[in-house]
């Protein structure tokens, strides 16, 4: 039973970690490989980049408004589930069952947040050319910095004196 302290850690490190796509109005940003930063069908630069036209746009807007209220509370019904979790990690004696019960609920709620903002990204997706999708991919990518030059002899570090 010494695991359990450790695994319920884990666990809930794992748990704790921001959801990519639920911050639905103040500027949230989308995980690897998901999209740019919060309503990019709007950005000219995106808008440009991606060749995206005003019809895309308005039904792209027009499915973010549908799901937005949806995420929202999704996303209050998951603070809530890890609020009523937190004081029972928190506490001297630790209630096994009911701990792991909380941490399904915590598990289920975020799962129902994903699905709820899955759909709403399957969606927007569905209103992409092919072409503009892989650019909009292309966009959301974070940039390497640039190298200093080829690795000498196929070897890293820096050549030998």
């Amino acid at each position: 039973m010494k695991l359990l302290p450790i695994f319920l850690i884990a666990a809930l490190s794992a748990i704790a970690q921001p959801t990519p796509g639920a911050d639905f109005g103040r500027g949230g940003r989308g995980g690897p490989g998901g999209p740019p930063p919060f309503r990019w069908w709007f950005d000219p630069g995106v808008v440009r980049r991606i060749g995206l036209s005003p019809d895309q746009q308005m039904r792209i807007d027009r499915l973010f408004q549908q799901s937005r209220v949806r995420l929202i509370d999704l996303s209050a019904a998951l603070e809530k589930e890890e609020a009523i979790l937190d004081p029972m990690l928190e506490a001297d004696r630790l209630d096994e069952a009911r701990t792991a019960a909380q941490i399904d609920r915590v598990a289920n709620a975020r799962a129902e947040l994903e699905k709820a903002n899955g759909r709403m990204l399957l969606g927007m997706r569905g209103v992409l050319t092919p072409d503009q999708w892989k650019r909009l991919q292309a966009d959301a990518r974070p940039q390497e910095p640039p190298r200093e030059g080829p690795p000498r002899d196929g070897r890293r570090g820096p050549p030998p004196e």
